[in-house]
């Protein structure tokens, strides 16, 4: 196996590290392949690095795996991506189980196609009892959606103040600590709306290695660069 857990201070890793998976289309296109070439092995790529979280111990993993502001791309390459949501939370479920990996999904899922809310509906109910690293998929996701809809359900609530502690609580994955580690594939440095309250003081990693050919190597690289700062937390 490529990743190397035995180079990584296992005492000292994040809880919880957040994935923008960037460069999918970069990839194909640089291949003369279609988008939807890159956006399957994107997806080979989510299961080396799910599987490399699990085996080094990371708590929880949470994916940007489909922005609020992709529906802007085109009808079919939306298409293409529906579908392979679909059939990969269908076939990647039972690897999943076999993990002891538990499913959550960020974001305002009302929007996917009604087939997508069922198989996602199955599939975290089958994994609901797992007691393995927990993988948040952020679909149909954008930070700035996510506070808003945060205000929204203080005001719809009756509450005329709140703290940081209550507003976390009304966020999608209130149970997830905030993320240690963000990393950013593809070698782009901006955040793209993803966890804009959680990531107050996440640790940054960019690579610019592109998401299909994000292995566990680079996964483990991140950590070890993790594990080399000290962190202050603003202070």
């Amino acid at each position: 196996m490529e990743n190397n857990l035995t180079t990584l201070n296992l005492a000292c890793l994040p809880d919880h590290v957040a994935i923008i998976m960037d460069g999918n289309r970069r990839w194909a296109r640089s291949r003369g392949l279609p988008a939807v070439v890159g956006h399957k092995k994107g997806v080979e790529a989510v299961h080396t690095v799910v599987k490399a979280a699990s085996d080094a111990g990371i708590k929880a993993l949470t994916l940007y795996a489909f922005s609020t502001e992709n529906w802007s791309r085109s009808k079919l390459e939306v298409k293409a991506l529906m579908f392979l949501l679909e059939q990969a939370i269908t076939s990647y479920a039972e690897e999943l189980n076999r993990e002891r990996v538990r499913l959550v999904i960020s974001g305002r899922l009302e929007a996917l196609p009604l087939s997508a809310r069922k198989k996602i509906d199955i599939a975290t109910k089958k994994l609901s009892t797992n007691t393995g690293m927990t993988l948040n998929i952020a679909l149909n996701y954008g930070g700035r959606q996510e506070i808003l809809d945060a205000v929204n359900a203080a005001l719809s609530a009756g509450l005329k103040k709140i703290d940081e502690q209550t507003f976390s609580s009304l966020l999608y994955t209130p149970a997830l600590p905030d993320p240690d580690l963000l990393i950013r594939t593809s070698g782009e440095r901006r955040i793209s709306n993803f966890l804009l309250w959680q990531t107050a003081y996440s640790e940054f990693y960019v690579t610019d290695t592109l998401w299909p050919d994000f292995g566990a190597k680079e996964f483990t690289q991140a950590l070890l660069d993790y594990q080399s700062r000290e962190r202050r937390r603003g202070q």
